[in-house]
């Protein structure tokens, strides 16, 4: 399989050794699952959505490259923030000479650093703040219950942000998955700036827990996806970073066949992961994809990479290549 992108051309012809070379290996591996008719889960760790990932995950979405999303509570609502925030954020290339005096005086600014980049509190996690709430508010009075990604593609639904938007809005995730009613899981979102504001709500009353759907419903939701997806070339497995985003969702397989004791439930057909984390520290994230073989989530037979190197480097690369550029 020859790719005619340039980007393309340039990774067939140079990235020849090494981990450049299971990129290669791996976006192949990727593009031949989807042209056999399997099915592909993204999943999302770390900081991805404010390193503007969405430049080309959302053309991925928007070309059916990705069937499902898994991600932390965290890449939901930042991809949003950067859409309606974007010239409100402080870049500190310099963040490893901060002293702990100029990092007090970032959050009296309002400035919330993740690396080299600062989100701007009022423009960011207010604006999200006050629009969501209209949606958590309306659900909450009429009894009605959904997931946390339900809530925000509401909310993009709604239009209220359009007046904000400070990105080519081609360039959300977020907004493609919300057009697309892209499937997402978002284990562990009370871990998150929206899960903490939603908890403060509950805490004075104004909100009941109950109409926000849970992590086990989550599970649940996805258990029964799997089962209708899963038939013929089956689904792969895309994990940027590790964590919760991937640790959740690949779980659902062992779980169906050996907690549910349901029959012929098939592995995951494809396994790539790009991760830094030692493995030899005890590490889950940085595991070689073998030992998920031994815990019945991967067959010996499924095409499994890791990519020992930066996600922010890597996964637009490889994202590139899929999509023929």
């Amino acid at each position: 399989m020859e790719k005619n992108g340039i980007i393309s051309k340039f990774i067939e012809e140079n990235f020849l050794h090494f981990n450049s070379a299971t990129l290669v290996d791996a976006s192949k591996a990727y593009v031949k699952h989807l042209e056999e008719g399997g099915k592909m889960m993204i999943t999302l760790a770390g900081a991805m959505s404010t390193a503007e990932l969405g430049k080309t995950l959302a053309e991925m979405i928007r070309q059916d490259k990705v069937q499902i999303i898994s991600c932390t509570g965290a890449n939901l609502e930042e991809d949003i923030m950067n859409l309606v925030a974007h010239s409100h954020y402080k870049r500190v290339p310099h963040y490893r000479d901060l002293t702990p005096e100029q990092e007090w005086k970032l959050l009296e600014q309002g400035l919330n650093r993740v690396t080299d980049t600062c989100i701007p509190e009022e423009e960011a996690f207010r604006r999200l703040q006050h629009n969501i709430f209209k949606h958590w508010k309306a659900a909450n009075d009429k009894g009605e219950r959904y997931f946390p990604h339900e809530y925000m593609y509401k909310m993009l639904l709604s239009g209220d942000l359009e007046q904000y938007y400070e990105i080519d809005p081609k360039n959300s995730w977020m907004l493609a998955a919300a057009e697309k009613n892209l499937p997402i899981v978002v284990p562990g979102w009370e871990d998150s700036t929206m899960g903490n504001i939603f908890a403060s709500y509950c805490i004075k009353g104004e909100l009941s827990p109950s109409c926000m759907k849970s992590g086990i419903e989550y599970m649940m939701w996805l258990a029964d996806w799997y089962i209708k997806n899963s038939k013929g070339k089956g689904i792969g497995f895309y994990q940027i970073g590790g964590g919760i985003a991937g640790d959740f969702p690949i779980c659902v397989v062992p779980m169906l066949y050996q907690d549910l004791e349901y029959k012929d439930v098939p592995f995951w057909a494809y396994f790539c992961q790009i991760s830094d984390s030692t493995t030899s520290y005890g590490s889950y994230s940085g595991a070689v994809p073998n030992e998920k073989i031994t815990w019945g989530k991967l067959d010996i037979n499924t095409p499994k990479f890791i990519i020992e190197s930066d996600a922010t480097i890597v996964a637009p690369l490889m994202f590139a290549y899929i999509l023929g550029y």
